[in-house]
């Protein structure tokens, strides 16, 4: 099988930032035996279509219903077959699927390589997605169960190593230059896609000639929105004026404003573009040079796919981020083009002939999902989001505007969206050992940052597009890559999955991260016979705002769960104790419903993967300190101990479920609902990924057949895909 690359393993995080003094050895492992780990300590997760029957967004806050009317369902086993496996009582379906037509005269998908016209097609790698709703006049409705849109991410394309074989009839092509159609297929399958799905007699289905169906691509006209607006920094030979971009890139988490909007966040974009390896010379190693190694491009870097190769046209030369003309701005070439990446992407779900606006304000980094406060008329609101890579960061955006509830349904949400999301604060969060912590806002008029040594800041447009930079320099923690975030609607806490963190050491080396309080694991852990170290199954951190609420500078904190095998050591990796029939590793997206109050959690895994698929499970969460503080113990090189303090919460026990097991080789990401919470929608992403390119002509050595073998389309390459699952008594998911 193919060895695959992970992208989002990124790690240009050098800044000396502090992940607290306690630092962590120990010898741990997880097959019962747990070797080679480093400490001694003193989560949990969420459990079909194939499919095997077993024995949102957070954009309303409701309250919760009991405990005791949550979690009757049966806990699905962990599985290593080709299906989707949902508890017994439940249904899921498959309904969108790469490849599917979005328009009347878009020819149906022969899934075998010689399908064109994927900007009227579902793209590929199907991510976060929200819920729009649509009366039976065709208007948008918050209320309507039976009909509406899914506004969906399509993140990346399946095999990184240069050629996306499966769009391509032998496999395409994977040296250099790449042919110019071949790039065209797969810069159009990256993007997000809007399409309208209805319920008829109890079954769901897509609407394929909707004239609700749109497509947004990487190459789609966007908008700049915020400080960043005609700055300097953004200037290229595609918008002189710097108030325009190119597209969007890498989609991966989502959020749902309180006006109605659709939000997307621009994840792991920079490896899409390439850099000679002369260009700091180019750059007169100015400022410039900093920023991009800062985010992942040093000079030399190859880019993903080579779709910089594609040909002289222009949107082939976009993806070179070099230094090439002679121009003193930029406008006449891409040397700033990473510079209009990283986004979180503002679009009208319901209206697909009005521009999409990049919100700058929000800070540039590698988004997830972006999670609303509750609105309170009169207040601000907060935006919280992560930084998925290595040693990155926690960050919230609180609005300069009150809320107004006028504003819950504007004849224009992009607009209303200026109102709340181009001007307010931007904060990184620093995590204490005391389980406290702080919100430091990164503004240029935080000295700190202006007399940073790292980067010259020049305004506040600087600060936000780099806001990485400016984070390094006020001393935010190193993070073990948040991914997803959501509020829980029953007390108002923020819960970040910490996905992992391979350089998490005991004793860290150049480029690695010491354990701290707020990711206190470092250990080995074993794939079979493969020695896996650092934080190799994740965590997932909560966040209780004091008393000013969403404008708060401070907050509490403890970590709901970690992500453990069931009979890995309970002092020192299973610390939340969980059971066979919740068990999981590498938490990544995480969804609370409206409807229910229960807590979806998804994983993205490579962790675990030969003992089960990728699965999702339900929660019923508590709440920050209804735990205890555990220690854990280290022995250094030397001999000598340290002890880091952390804050576990209360084992989930029976309130933590494995709800659904996916196909081989994927990941479940994306999750949202209609309103009444009685049908909701997963995204089954990659199944097969670990295919080798060579066997794309032989079918049966396909890791993954899914969603043919289930029976749905044609051909039997693996697709990404949507399913719906509904439960057989017409009751609400998860009960």
């Amino acid at each position: 099988m193919t060895q695959l690359i992970d992208f989002n393993e990124e790690n240009s995080n050098t800044s000396k930032n502090p992940t607290f003094d306690s630092i962590l050895q120990a010898r741990l492992s997880r097959r019962g035996l747990l070797r080679g780990s480093v400490g001694t300590v003193g989560t949990a997760l969420l459990g079909g279509f194939g499919v095997a029957a077993c024995g949102g967004g957070d954009d309303a806050v409701a309250a919760a219903p009991a405990a005791a009317a949550l979690m009757g369902f049966g806990a699905v086993a962990k599985s290593l077959a080709d299906v989707v496996s949902v508890p017994a009582g439940y249904t899921a379906n498959v309904i969108y699927a790469l490849g599917d037509p979005l328009t009347a005269n878009t020819s149906a998908f022969k899934n075998d390589g010689t399908d064109a016209d994927f900007e009227n097609r579902a793209g590929d790698h199907h991510d976060g997605m929200e819920w729009f709703g649509l009366d039976a006049s065709g208007k948008p409705s918050a209320s309507a169960v039976d009909r509406g849109l899914l506004a969906m991410n399509h993140e990346a394309t399946t095999d990184e190593t240069r050629s996306s074989f499966f769009l391509h009839a032998n496999g395409g092509t994977s040296t250099l230059p790449r042919p110019a159609a071949e790039v065209d297929k797969e810069t159009a399958i990256h993007g997000i896609s809007v399409v309208e799905v209805k319920s008829t007699s109890g079954k769901w289905a897509t609407v394929a000639g909707s004239a609700f169906n749109f497509r947004l691509t990487c190459l789609s006209d966007v908008e700049m929105s915020g400080p960043a607006r005609g700055n300097a920094l953004l200037v290229t030979k595609y918008s002189t004026n710097a108030t325009r971009t190119r597209g969007t890139l890498n989609n991966c988490g989502t959020g749902k404003t309180p006006w109605g909007s659709f939000l997307t966040g621009e994840e792991n974009w920079a490896g899409y573009f390439f850099r000679s390896a002369t260009d700091d010379t180019a750059r007169a190693n100015n400022k410039s040079v900093a920023s991009l190694k800062r985010y992942g491009r040093s000079q030399g870097a190859a880019s993903r796919h080579g779709w910089e190769t594609g040909g002289v046209a222009d949107k082939y030369a976009r993806w070179n981020n070099s230094q090439s003309g002679t121009s003193a701005d930029g406008s006449d070439d891409y040397r700033n083009e990473l510079n209009g990446m990283g986004y979180i992407v503002e679009i009208d779900a319901y209206t697909k002939t009005r521009t999409a606006k990049k919100r700058s304000a929000l800070g540039r980094f590698a988004h997830e999902s972006a999670s609303f406060s509750a609105p309170v008329a009169g207040k601000p609101l907060a935006v919280y989001m992560g930084d998925d890579s290595r040693g990155e960061y926690i960050y919230k955006f609180v609005s300069a505007a009150n809320w107004d509830a006028a504003d819950a349904s504007p004849a224009n949400v992009i607009a209303t969206g200026d109102k709340y999301l181009d001007s307010g604060k931007l904060y990184v969060a620093k995590f204490n050992n005391d389980g406290s912590g702080q919100w430091v806002e990164l503004s240029i008029s935080n000295a700190v940052i202006a007399a940073y040594a790292g980067y010259a800041f020049a305004d506040q447009a600087d600060v936000c597009v780099n806001a990485r930079l400016a984070a390094d320099a006020v001393g935010a923690t190193k993070m073990d890559r948040p991914e997803w975030c959501g509020v829980n609607p029953a007390n108002g806490e923020i819960y970040f999955t910490l996905t992992n963190n391979s350089n998490r050491r005991a004793e860290p080396a150049s480029g690695q991260n010491a354990p701290d309080a707020a990711n206190p694991r470092a250990y080995t852990d074993l794939k079979g016979t493969t020695v896996q170290a650092g934080n190799p199954n994740g965590h997932i951190l909560r966040v209780k705002e004091a008393t000013a609420g969403s404008a708060a500078t401070s907050f509490t904190w403890d970590i709901y769960a970690f992500g453990a095998q069931s009979d890995a050591d309970a002092s020192k990796v299973n610390l939340s104790n969980l059971t066979s029939d919740q068990d999981f590793s590498s938490p990544d997206g995480l969804v609370f419903s409206p409807a229910t109050g229960v807590m979806w959690i998804q994983t993205d895994d490579g962790a675990y993967t030969d003992v089960t698929n990728c699965m999702m499970l339900a929660a019923v969460p508590g709440q920050v300190g209804d735990g205890a503080k555990k220690t854990l113990s280290y022995t250094r090189a030397d001999g000598t101990t340290l002890a880091v303090d952390t804050f576990v919460g209360k084992a989930p026990g029976t309130q933590l479920k494995r709800f659904l097991v996916g196909p081989k080789a994927c990941e479940i990401t994306g999750l949202t609902e209609t309103p009444d919470g009685k049908a909701i929608f997963v995204n089954i992403q990659h199944p097969g990924e670990t295919t080798a390119m060579a066997d794309v002509a032989d079918p049966t050595k396909y890791t993954s057949q899914w969603p043919s073998n289930a029976g749905y389309g044609a051909g039997k390459r693996p697709r990404s895909a949507t399913i719906v699952i509904t439960k057989n008594d017409g009751g609400k998911i998860g009960t």
